[in-house]
């Protein structure tokens, strides 16, 4: 399968011109699909019919920007539809344990057979194989066994679960949208289709390379809150101010943390050396009672436009009233649900802004006549 010759899809983005076929699923699976469709890659989601938004409520925003087809893949005249949609394609996606595709006969032996230039991309949270492959699980339990997990809180507390950030989006979905890509540039070199093995547990681990790193020349130990980037240091903390709300400080080089401690209106030669890892408690200490002084907007007011590395801490209701994220359009309203902008940016594959998840199920027919 190539992309030659075929006819202009309509879209638009550096992904224009790739189809992707994705079998519903849930988490990284729809989310990867997503970030292909907003860099314009044709996404058809595969899903078992009644299952389309109710109209009367709010849609699954990681839905955005494709389209569906309702199919029962036990059913044969369903089945031969969406063969016939893969020889079509260049990317399947799927998200279930190892074996449940080929089982249904739609694994990538199966479907290399229609279309041997098909990049298979498989997202899974334990992979492909291991003592663990067929098990269930979830985030937390994916990043739990890579010491992200453990990494992660205050001293002597509990660890702190990072939301989904860390397995189902960073390790999940985000390696495997870098599997098809690489897949993508391969296949044009070779002309060969590709499976793609991605694993949150792998991805994870990949994410976390620099703790690694640190840990392996003596800068990281395995007590949470104790160091350089996890709250263990004064100048890379939150804290909080007179209104019950939040700064966040990340002033790690020493001419940002001299901005710091000159706004904070503090007397250098009075406070523990920056890097006296023995002060630090103390130093902290300083820069809680100094921060509770003034509310959080007035601390905003004062570090705006400073390279102080200090901001305020907005929810989901603010941010989108931020000067910055507001002047670049960061956040977007579609179809009544406040969420994130496509990302990253180009100079010459303009993206757009996604349309909403649709409600109305395709007919099969109507899609990639050209080809």
């Amino acid at each position: 399968m190539t992309t030659t010759n075929r006819a202009p899809s309509g879209r638009s983005g550096p992904l224009a011109n790739i189809r992707v076929i994705e079998f519903a699923g849930i988490g990284p699976g729809p989310h990867a699909a997503m970030l292909l469709a907003d860099l314009g890659a044709d996404v058809i989601r595969v899903q078992r019919p009644g299952e389309l938004p109710d109209p009367n409520r709010n849609a699954d925003a990681l839905l955005r920007g494709r389209r569906v087809v309702e199919a029962n893949l036990k059913n044969p005249s369903d089945r031969e539809t969406i063969l016939n949609l893969v020889a079509k394609a260049d990317v399947v996606i799927e998200g279930f344990r190892p074996g449940v595709m080929e089982r249904l006969g739609f694994g990538p032996d199966d479907l290399a057979q229609v279309n041997e230039g098909l990049i298979y991309g498989r997202m899974t949270g334990w992979g492909q194989d291991g003592p663990r492959a067929n098990l269930a699980g979830h985030d937390m339990n994916y990043i739990s066994l890579t010491g992200m997990l453990h990494a992660i809180g205050r001293p002597d507390e509990k660890p702190t679960p990072p939301l989904n950030f860390v397995g189902d989006f960073g390790g999940g979905s985000m390696f495997l949208v870098v599997g098809i890509l690489a897949a993508l540039v391969e296949r044009a070199v070779s002309g060969k289709g590709e499976v793609i093995d991605a694993a949150m547990v792998d991805g994870a681990g990949v994410l976390g390379q620099m703790m690694w790193a640190f840990r392996g020349t003596g800068l990281w130990k395995d007590q949470r809150g104790v160091n350089l980037l996890d709250t263990g240091a004064p100048f890379y903390e939150v804290y909080e101010t007179s209104d019950g709300k939040w700064m966040a400080v990340g002033a790690i080089e020493p001419q940002f943390y001299a901005e710091l401690v000159r706004l904070l209106e503090l007397d250098t030669d009075a406070l523990p050396h920056q890097l006296d890892q023995a002060r630090w408690g103390e130093l902290k200490q300083i820069f809680v009672d100094t921060f509770k002084t003034k509310t959080r907007d007035e601390w905003a007011e004062i570090f705006d436009g400073t390279d102080a590395c200090t901001s305020p801490i907005l929810d989901f209701t603010e941010a989108p009233n931020d000067p910055h994220l507001a002047a670049r359009g960061s956040l977007v309203e579609i179809d009544g649900v406040m969420q994130a902008q496509v990302a990253p940016r180009f100079a010459r594959s303009q993206t757009v802004t996604p349309t909403g998840p649709t409600r109305v199920a395709t007919d099969p027919a109507s899609l990639w006549p050209d080809s």
